[in-house]
């Protein structure tokens, strides 16, 4: 079972959360949706699926920048040095000193 209230509804009958599986909260003046509060007896199941949604998410960011990876090659003279050697090696052979 499900309703819809506002926040401040909310927080003045609290122990409504026993009576409903969930409740949906929303801005009164705005019809805006604010959000969902979930019943202790669904919050485990709610956790895990935002775990595995989550998971999901921050797999494919990390595929994603891992198609690159690896795609560059560096050339042998530069390999082994620090960044400040790197840029101290093309300076020099750009400006001859």
């Amino acid at each position: 079972m499900t309703t819809t209230m506002s926040i401040r509804e909310f927080a003045r009958n609290g122990d409504l959360m026993g009576q409903y599986d969930y409740i949906d909260i929303e801005n009164r003046k705005s019809h805006e949706y604010i959000g969902v509060f979930v019943s202790a007896k669904h919050a485990d199941q709610v956790k895990e699926f935002l775990d595995k949604q989550m998971e999901e998410e921050k797999q494919k960011r990390i595929d994603e920048i891992m198609q690159f990876a690896g795609t560059v090659e560096i050339e042998e003279r530069f390999q082994n040095k620090t960044a400040r050697e790197i840029r101290e090696m093309i300076a020099r052979e750009k400006y001859g000193y």
